[in-house]
């Protein structure tokens, strides 16, 4: 992809698209359900309306985008890899092409550090980020320093949390909510241990646990889809719509391990719960409202 870069400060190409997404006006919906592998943007796909057009995007940077009707209600599945980083370029790039509110619902993985069992599913009210401190690992650095620091909590959206469509395809036995943390590596920041790297993490998962008791899993993108959220600017919402902010977000991830047992879940288990829980998100995007005026009246 050819870019003209005419603004350094949010580079476009010509015909407006931004530089990591490689998405410009319109072929973007309103509604999103966001996830880590192109093969799962895929498998959600499928289950778009047969006689929906769907777009399909590959970005340069890794991104992949699917866009078409669930329902006859315009939604898109995109793919953004993994990290804190990445969700970072998704929703602010997102935000600059489309118009009028957002409605995010992050659906991937994580690994359980407390009650959350494997192969179950996960919705978090809340999330804070575990991060590297790097001067720590400096040679002049302050002996007071810690090697990593863990933020406050941000938060989804209450009302997508608790919709009944969510909730349908799951079992009660099998759903879990609480409180997750984010972090800035799969591999130091969730305490995993490298004899190859000085990491400093040998006891951090219970550093988490002290700080946040309640914390049930760990994974990598959602606190910063929470805080992005936070950060949103206002638009005309309906005054009924208590939170103006653009950007309305929840999380729903698939329990994959256990830190503690080391348990690991079946392929086929996984595959189960990406179709189940495909079908309980597209089904809350399609019946959810937007709430938003364009003259900004109710």
């Amino acid at each position: 992809m050819q870019f003209k870069f005419t603004n350094a400060n949010f580079p476009r190409t010509a015909d407006g698209r931004v530089y990591h997404v490689g998405v410009k006006h319109g072929e973007v919906a309103n509604r999103i359900i966001t996830v880590g592998e192109p093969s799962r943007a895929r498998t959600i796909a499928k289950l778009l309306d047969d006689n929906s057009p769907i777009l399909t995007i590959e970005s340069d940077r890794g991104f992949f985008i699917k866009t078409g009707c669930y329902q006859g209600v315009p939604i898109s599945i995109v793919s953004i890899g993994m990290g804190l980083a990445m969700m970072d370029f998704f929703v602010r790039e997102v935000r600059a092409v489309v118009d009028g509110p957002l409605i995010i619902i992050r659906f991937g993985s994580c690994g359980s550090i407390g009650p959350a069992t494997t192969g179950s599913i996960m919705v978090p009210h809340s999330a804070f980020a575990v991060l590297r401190n790097y001067d720590y690992f400096a040679d002049d650095a302050e002996s007071n320093s810690k090697p990593y620091n863990i933020t406050e909590l941000f938060y989804a959206d209450p009302d997508l949390c608790s919709k009944k469509e969510l909730l349908q395809y799951i079992p009660q036995s099998e759903l879990h909510t609480g409180l997750n943390g984010s972090c800035d590596s799969f591999y130091s920041s969730q305490g995993r241990l490298d004899n190859n790297f000085l990491d400093a993490n040998h006891n951090l998962i219970e550093q988490i646990l002290v700080k946040y008791p309640d914390t049930r899993t760990l994974e990598m993108e959602t606190f910063m889809l929470f805080h992005m959220a936070k950060v949103s600017t206002p638009l005309p919402i309906k005054k009924s719509q208590a939170n103006n902010k653009s950007i309305r977000v929840a999380a729903m991830m698939m329990v994959l391990s256990n830190r503690k047992t080391n348990e690991v879940v079946e392929s086929e288990r996984v595959a189960y719960l990406e179709e189940m829980s495909g079908k309980a998100l597209l089904n809350v995007l399609s019946k959810v409202e937007l709430d938003y005026e364009e003259n900004g009246s109710d």
